[in-house]
């Protein structure tokens, strides 16, 4: 009897994670607030990037957010069409993160042709002063935003630290990696984008 009550009750979650996966795939994305919203490209043609499905799969057009650096400047991602850019999501509890910030370092200061918008998740933090000693440690000159409350890392999927985008100067996703990126990687990935 106890063998068929698991047995249901598995059988019920693996039709709700079908379900919600088929649910997800349709004509609609997440905006950084983390709700669903309408895709339309009704628009006769007028403006090519609302033609493009809002997503995050590799051709998909990015989701656009607005977060704050640690100086209080908000920046968007759409600030940055036309240039490439690496969305790195990351926390300093995160030992694979930790690994991958000197890499990261070299390449923003070897790499004029690219942006790293480095985006601390903020509410895993166990303090604010946890992130500035880090980024001292590290010596880290480039940007990072601050996701108050995970809601543009929620809308990325990035629930594995490291996660990175790489965003095409169209603003289309040319390519997902979880986990750490060297160096070599990051030139590579680059060097292959549009």
């Amino acid at each position: 009897m106890k063998k068929w009550i698991v047995i249901v009750v598995i059988a019920g979650m693996l039709s709700w994670v079908v379900y919600d996966f088929a649910s997800s795939k349709g004509e609609e994305a997440v905006d950084t607030a983390g709700e669903s919203v309408e895709v339309s490209s009704e628009n006769g043609g007028e403006d090519i990037d609302s033609e493009k499905e809002v997503g995050l799969s590799q051709g998909d057009e990015a989701p656009d957010f607005e977060l704050e650096t640690l100086d209080g400047e908000s920046v968007s991602l759409s600030d940055f069409r036309g240039e490439k850019v690496m969305v790195n999501f990351w926390a300093t509890w995160c030992p694979p993160c930790r690994a991958e910030m000197p890499d990261m370092q070299d390449f923003h200061e070897d790499y004029d042709d690219a942006v790293i918008l480095s985006v601390n998740l903020r509410e895993t933090e166990n303090s604010d002063r946890n992130v500035e000693e880090f980024l001292d440690e590290y010596g880290i000159t480039f940007d990072v935003l601050s996701d108050e409350d995970s809601s543009v890392g929620n809308t990325y999927g990035a629930q594995a630290l490291p996660t990175s985008y790489l965003i095409n100067t169209d603003g289309t996703i040319d390519n997902k990696a979880v986990g750490p990126l060297n160096y070599d990687s990051m030139v590579q990935s680059f060097d292959e984008m549009d």
